[in-house]
C-alpha cells in the first residue's frame, strides 16, 4: 500500500477555490482502479493551507494514476501554492492504531 500524504500553502482568500477547482479531478480519481482514497482537505487550523491525502492498493496503481494525469493533464486552475510538500510513503504492514 501507498499512501501519498502533504500540504499546499496558499493566500487564505484562494484557498476554497484551489479545493473547489479540483474536486472534478478528485471525483476521477476516485474512480480508479487501486484507489482506495482522494482528498483535497482544508486544514481545520490553518488557514492558508490544504491538506493532501491518497492512498493507492499499489504501487502499479499509483503509476497507473501517474500516467493518466501525464496523458489527459487536468488544468492548472487559476491558483498557485506559495509553498507545497508532497511525500510517497510505501506501508508494508496495517493495523489498528497502537498495535
Amino acid at each position: 500500500m501507498l499512501i501519498i500524504a502533504g500540504y499546499f500553502d496558499f493566500d487564505p482568500a484562494e484557498r476554497d477555490q484551489f479545493i473547489r477547482e479540483r474536486e472534478e479531478a478528485t471525483r476521477r480519481s476516485r474512480a480508479e482502479e487501486g484507489c482506495l482514497a482522494y482528498a483535497f482537505s482544508p486544514d481545520p487550523l490553518e488557514p492558508d493551507r490544504v491538506l493532501l491525502y491518497e492512498r493507492w492498493e499499489s504501487k502499479e496503481a499509483l503509476a497507473a494514476h501517474v500516467a493518466g494525469m501525464q496523458r489527459d493533464p487536468q488544468p492548472a486552475g487559476s491558483i498557485t501554492p506559495i509553498s507545497r510538500e508532497v511525500l510517497q510513503y510505501e506501508v508494508s504492514n496495517v493495523g489498528q492504531p497502537g498495535s
